[in-house]
């Protein structure tokens, strides 16, 4: 089977990956709701550890970092003012890092995500993290498209969960997680495969 030649292609957009240091962090809803209980996903720990490392790449660079959670209402798994909802430790915000809330998959839409980004003279590159990969990722990645940011998924830095297909059978996450990956390069943006593709780490001390 021959790949077909993407969107991207066609309509002669850049393949190459951002600089971190020039461009925006977006960290989105790395919040403990996707480590345990009903929401857990597959691959969350490795995504989180790599969430780490990017964020403090982001940092040492001088890179603006703005850290998106869903606010799904109290007694939900996304329940902010709950440790369940909370932000995880190892990614959680700095002083002078925004946190913008959001109720819909796309960050930008009813939120401030936009606004804030101007104020922080953000208009380029985004390079976005986070969960779920196949749905506030995807979303997010495409809402930035439709604004004119050029978004960078780092697919170290997603995940996402198995989940049952119209047909009846089971999509596995792996297959859900390269689906989603997929129509981010195909069209919306380009996908780095590791942390170290857009930033080389930094060292720790």
């Amino acid at each position: 089977m021959t790949a077909s030649t993407t969107l991207r292609d066609v309509i002669g957009l850049p393949q190459a990956l951002p600089r971190l240091g020039e461009s925006a962090l977006i960290m989105i809803d790395f919040q403990n709701t996707y480590r345990t209980g009903v929401m857990a996903l597959d691959g969350a720990e490795r995504a989180v550890a790599a969430g780490a490392r990017l964020l403090a790449a982001a940092r040492a660079a001088g890179a603006p970092v703005v850290h998106v959670v869903n606010d799904g209402g109290e007694g939900t798994p996304y329940d902010i003012r709950a440790e369940i909802g909370a932000i995880s430790d190892e990614v959680a915000p700095v002083e002078g890092e925004k946190v913008v809330v959001k109720q819909f998959p796309d960050a930008f839409h009813a939120t401030d995500l936009q606004e804030t980004l101007q104020g922080l003279g953000v208009g380029g590159d985004l390079v976005i993290a986070g969960f779920m990969t196949h749905m506030c990722v995807l979303f997010t990645a495409q809402g930035a498209f439709n604004r004119g940011y050029r978004p960078t998924v780092v697919a170290e830095a997603t995940a996402t969960r198995p989940l049952a297909a119209p047909d009846g059978t089971v999509l596995a996450s792996d297959a859900l997680q390269a689906a989603a990956l997929t129509t981010v390069s195909d069209l919306f943006g380009t996908v780095a495969r590791t942390v170290d593709e857009v930033a080389a780490l930094t060292p720790a001390g």
